[in-house]
């Protein structure tokens, strides 16, 4: 055990974050601490690292280990370039390599002859070198070389190039200095400096927050290759799934962990929600008819029936009640529904162009989006997709191009940067100034909806937070009924919980949406369609994101085909490359369907020797109903296993 957190509580004046939480990691382990916004997740690790004192409660971690921590926002105005902030980082290999480039030139300057006098360059004097000198000199130099050598040290500059690289910092940029750089920016370096440093905990809040999705596959890799312990603080559902073996909850104070990655835990806590529903029902069915039975004992008017009905009431006082399961998605209610139904050609444009001063973003670009499509727009920061939709917004202007919409078209757009609210208003103000008639009432009962309840509704915008600011762009929205939405980062600042209400949404929503978006579960959830925006052009797919994933990776296998067969005589006709990819795909899907055979015989197997063990009991071998049922079932099982080893030897070969 690398971590040990034993019940762990934080108060901020009569906020309770964390009341009695206890969790441990293993040397080596991928964790995730997830949980609503405002839950306390920032707060336990900030505990964990040092930062903050718990009110009580031991956090232990193994002796002689180190612990390195990305905080979400960072403050760094160095005037030193990117790279060299990074390099410094391996300063102790730096100073290493330094001393063996002074031994290697003190060496190439000893004397043929030992015991003689040679001046060493740079040096006044000259100094006398003995034997024992030499010896001792080459002993050093041995020692110092073997350890540079296996703390890799000859690769420090490459692998501090590719981490750089890795994090969506161009060759270009290296040199920038880092007190010029961008908030997103600067937590990018300080990404990169803490993974330099390979320390044994590894704590991470929102590390994917302000990388794109090649350097958010990027950092997947690495942490999965990582061979020490990451507690992260992640909204990024693919990356969790991806990376964590563990996830640990915390919900209203209180820590709860399960084994696997995100799906699981989803999965688990379901069942779980499920199991305490029933239990809470169960109870609140006993007492109702503890206390019916009670009642009716009473209204005997009887000394024995009196005793008895105080004899339940004792019994009842006793019982330990549970809590009513909180169902925290029905607490923000969220539905688009379009005002009326747009023509069937929502948008279409044709040779669109953009570029600013040495800064070329796309041309020519052309694409139509017809009712009911979900097109996500994916590509690396600094592509243009933001700007795509500013233009379309007519909120920034074209270089070249066309934009035409359809007819009844009504767009409802959501900035990511929520410039479209009005700061200086109360959350108030923002509703009733834009929807007039709207009652204090239903403006109320609007706002509580999206969790702002009380006096929040009096809160400035400017005091928000980054969710909150979410939010209440999505109650404007909703509000809208427009009938193609636009969708700039929606789930940016979003919790898990909120996410998840806002793709149910879209998933419900018969308009047309367009959106930009790096979180790949939440395309993945709701895209029927996604566009590429690479190389100043878009690529079209159809599908959602895992589906993409697999069509880009079919195209670099038969790239990777091509070019290996380019080495031999040329045969690049376009049928042939196209019959290759088709070749591929075709053995992919027989390698996923043998998979999948193979699952179905192994499931099958294991119900057939469940039913023999069944069958040699003799309550139920003495059962003829029972007997006869499950020898049916059996006799079923037979017959599909039969078909399905066909098919799989079918399939292998």
């Amino acid at each position: 055990m690398i971590l040990s957190c034993q019940n762990i509580a934080k108060s901020f004046g009569t906020d309770v974050i964390v009341s009695g939480a206890s969790f441990h990691m293993e040397d080596r382990e991928k964790a995730a601490i997830v949980g609503i916004n405002g839950a306390g997740k920032t707060t336990l690790l900030r505990m964990i690292a040092g930062e903050l004192e718990p009110d009580q409660g031991v956090i232990s971690i193994s002796k002689g280990k180190t612990l390195g921590y990305l905080r979400q926002h960072q403050d760094v105005n160095s005037t030193a370039s990117i790279y060299s902030e990074l390099l410094e980082v391996k300063r102790d290999l730096l100073d290493m390599e330094s001393s063996l480039r002074q031994m290697e030139k003190r060496m190439r300057h000893f004397p043929e002859v030992r015991g003689e006098t040679a001046a060493v360059p740079g040096e006044n004097r000259e100094q006398p070198f003995s034997a024992e000198d030499m010896d001792a000199l080459m002993e050093r130099y041995n020692r110092v070389s073997t350890e540079f050598e296996n703390r890799n040290g000859y690769a420090v500059r490459s692998q501090v190039a590719g981490v750089l690289k890795g994090l969506g910092f161009t060759e270009e940029e290296f040199e920038k200095q880092i007190c010029t750089l961008s908030g997103g920016q600067k937590t990018r370096v300080a990404l990169g400096k803490l993974l330099l440093t390979e320390p044994d905990i590894l704590l991470l809040d929102e590390p994917t927050n302000h990388l794109d999705l090649n350097s958010i596959a990027w950092l997947e890799t690495y942490l999965q290759n990582y061979d020490k312990a990451v507690l992260i603080v992640a909204h990024d559902r693919y990356f969790l799934n991806r990376v964590v073996t563990k996830i640990v909850e915390l919900d209203n104070g209180h820590v709860m962990s399960f084994d696997g990655n995100y799906s699981a835990y989803a999965q688990k806590k379901a069942q779980l929600r499920e199991i305490q529903w029933k239990a809470y029902l169960n109870q609140q069915q006993e007492i109702r008819h503890q206390e019916a039975v009670i009642a009716k004992l009473k209204s005997f008017n009887r000394e024995k029936s009196i005793k008895r009905a105080e004899s339940r009431e004792k019994m009842l006082d006793k019982m330990e009640v549970l809590e009513k399961p909180s169902e925290v998605k029905a607490d923000m209610h969220l539905r688009f529904s379009p005002r009326e139904i747009s023509g069937n050609d929502v948008l279409q444009v044709r040779h669109l162009a953009k570029s600013y001063p040495n800064n070329p973003l796309f041309s020519d670009l052309n694409f139509e989006i017809r009712r009911g499509e979900k097109v996500a727009v994916i590509g690396d920061n600094g592509t243009g997709k933001t700007t795509i939709l500013k233009i379309i917004n007519e909120l920034e202007d074209a270089n070249a191009g066309q934009i035409t919409l359809g007819s009844r078209v009504q767009i409802g757009y959501y900035d990511q940067e929520h410039q479209l609210l009005h700061m200086e208003k109360t959350l108030f103000e923002e509703i009733s100034d834009v929807y007039p008639d709207m009652t204090e009432t239903e403006i109320r009962n609007l706002l509580a909806s999206f969790l702002f309840t009380g006096d929040d509704v009096y809160k400035r915008i400017s005091e928000l937070s980054g969710g909150e600011r979410g939010r209440l762009s999505l109650a404007r929205l909703m509000l809208s009924n427009a009938n193609f939405l636009i969708l700039d980062e929606p789930t940016n600042h979003l919790d898990i919980t909120s996410k998840e209400i806002l793709e149910e949404a879209l998933r419900n929503y018969t308009g047309t949406v367009l959106y930009v978006s790096h979180d790949r579960y939440f395309i993945n959830q709701t895209a029927t369609r996604i566009l590429e925006l690479k190389n100043q052009t878009l690529f079209n797919y159809i599908g959602n994101y895992d589906y993409y994933l697999e069509k880009v990776g079919e195209l670099s296998g038969a790239a990777a085909s091509v070019s290996v067969k380019d080495e031999r005589p040329p045969s690049s006709s376009r049928e042939d490359w196209a019959r290759s990819k088709e070749e591929q795909a075709k053995k992919r899907r027989q390698q996923n369907e043998l998979k999948r055979t193979e699952e179905r015989i192994a499931k099958l197997e294991e119900r057939d020797r469940e039913i023999d063990a069944l069958l040699s009991q003799e309550a139920v071998f003495t059962d003829v109903a029972r007997c006869m049922e499950l020898t049916g079932e059996k006799a079923s099982v037979a017959e599909e296993l039969e078909a399905l080893y066909e098919k799989w030897e079918e399939l292998s070969e």
